[in-house]
């Protein structure tokens, strides 16, 4: 059982009757438990708690608080609460909780963290201007900064000093020359390592210079891929002159990929991606996100039907047609389903380049002759075990199969690469679209291999 489940009842006792007894039990209580109790409590209760907990406590609870939670007490709270504890907050945590504010409250919030912050503000102002899925947005102007002529020991200053003002983990100094421009990085550890012998030391000759690097622009996946790459821990962010304007953190880069694979999976499952947890979107949203998607779906399955239909005396007139269509379509569906998944996963890690898509065909094509001969195999066998099946249409099943698989293989590989192309999420093209698209292709394929292989059947059997 969580610790807030345990909790959250007698703080709900507390604050309704002595407050401030509340603080003496949080004390000793991890920040991200904290912000689980203030989950389970009521927003008009949880705003009593952060208002009456000191700013410095209170920010890193905020902080760990989902968005439409954080807007939600910001409403119930004096604008003066709400600046002090954003005066508290990282600077990219800030700017992301005025960017989520409705317009009014993030006027008054920003009007009153003047007062108590200027600086504060100026940050805020600075990273809002980039687009909130960029590395601009992402990154913090919390970070240690040293002269390439600092010393070791003074180098160390600027990281005590740090430590003392921010919680934000320190893992570099940015050594930057007079116009503010990033010359080089040294680690916190290999300043640790450099000072046994001696402290009098220049930084300078422990600056790594061939450093990597982001613009503020470039898109929060394409850092966190680079950071994954080069497995680096912080991420400085510089403009075209090579100014630093701030960095990124691998701690922020894990919440993106948490937000951008749920968002993928949502839609691969086809359905609109939720903007709050499972049971805090409402009823109507839910239908709103699925219902839409839903509709889609069944109307491009009108399409399925509308081949079978067309193609109805053709099924009819071969004995025993209509038991094998959901089989043989389900084939397609579900081999066109691997290849979509395998392609849009690789789409979004950087594995797969839409210059590789002749590389990708070529593969899910043979795959999909090599899936399908096996498919195949077991189904003229499967057809074969009813006497009243002829060998011809075995033959016929048989040989559908391995043109439905390779069908699915190839379409399911190359929708993702062109939606890319088109500059549409390749998750649009989830597992439901796949299926109705390779569904009639099914139909298709099937009814064409019987025309021909078993001619004769349906010449004397199909009505005129």
């Amino acid at each position: 059982m969580r610790l807030s489940a345990l909790l959250a009842p007698d703080i709900r006792s507390l604050l309704e009757e002595d407050p401030e007894q509340v603080r003496e039990l949080l004390e000793e209580i991890h920040p991200e438990d904290l912000a689980d109790i203030v989950s389970e409590l009521e927003p008009r209760l949880a705003a009593v708690l952060l208002a009456r907990m000191p700013a410095e406590g209170a920010a890193p609870i905020f902080e760990r608080l989902e968005e439409h939670e954080q807007e939600e007490l910001a409403e119930q709270m004096k604008p003066e609460s709400v600046a002090l504890i954003a005066s508290e907050m990282a600077p990219d945590d800030r700017a992301d909780l005025f960017s989520i504010l409705p317009r009014g409250v993030a006027e008054n919030v920003l009007s009153t963290l003047q007062k108590v912050d200027p600086e504060a503000v100026e940050e805020v102002r600075e990273i809002a201007q980039y687009p909130e899925t960029s590395a601009g947005h992402l990154m913090t102007t919390w970070y240690v900064t040293a002269s390439p002529s600092a010393t070791i020991g003074a180098a160390f200053d600027a990281v005590r000093l740090h430590a003392e003002k921010t919680d934000t983990p320190i893992y570099n100094v940015y050594a930057l020359d007079d116009a503010g421009r990033l010359v080089g990085i040294v680690s916190l550890r290999e300043l640790i390592v450099a000072a046994k012998d001696g402290e009098q030391q220049t930084i300078d000759v422990l600056l790594r210079r061939n450093f990597i690097s982001v613009p503020p622009e470039m898109d929060q996946e394409d850092v966190a891929r680079r950071m994954a790459k080069y497995d680096i821990n912080a991420m400085p962010v510089v403009d075209g002159a090579g100014v630093l304007l701030g960095m990124i953190t691998i701690d922020d880069i894990v919440d993106v990929l948490t937000a951008e694979q749920t968002e993928d999976v949502q839609k691969i499952g086809g359905m609109d991606p939720l903007d709050v947890p499972y049971f805090q979107t409402t009823f109507g949203a839910f239908i709103r996100k699925r219902g839409v998607w839903l509709l889609a779906l069944f109307i491009g399955e009108f399409f399925t039907q509308t081949a079978l239909r067309h193609y109805d005396s053709t099924l009819s007139a071969i004995h025993g047609a209509a038991y094998y269509v959901p089989l043989l379509i389900s084939a397609g569906g579900n081999s066109g389903s691997q290849s979509s998944t395998l392609v849009i996963r690789g789409l979004a890690t950087g594995e797969l380049k839409l210059t590789d898509w002749w590389r990708i065909f070529w593969r899910e094509a043979r795959m999909g002759l090599v899936l399908g001969l096996g498919l195949a195999t077991v189904g003229f066998f499967r057809v074969l075990m009813y006497k009243d099946q002829h060998v011809n249409f075995a033959f016929t099943v048989g040989v559908a199969l391995v043109g439905i698989v390779f069908a699915g293989c190839t379409v399911g590989a190359m929708l993702p690469i062109l939606l890319k192309r088109l500059r549409v999420d390749p998750a649009t093209s989830s597992t439901p679209f796949i299926a109705s698209l390779v569904d009639v292709t099914g139909i298709l394929v099937f009814v064409y291999t019987a025309q021909v292989i078993m001619a004769d059947v349906i010449a004397k059997l199909a009505p005129h």
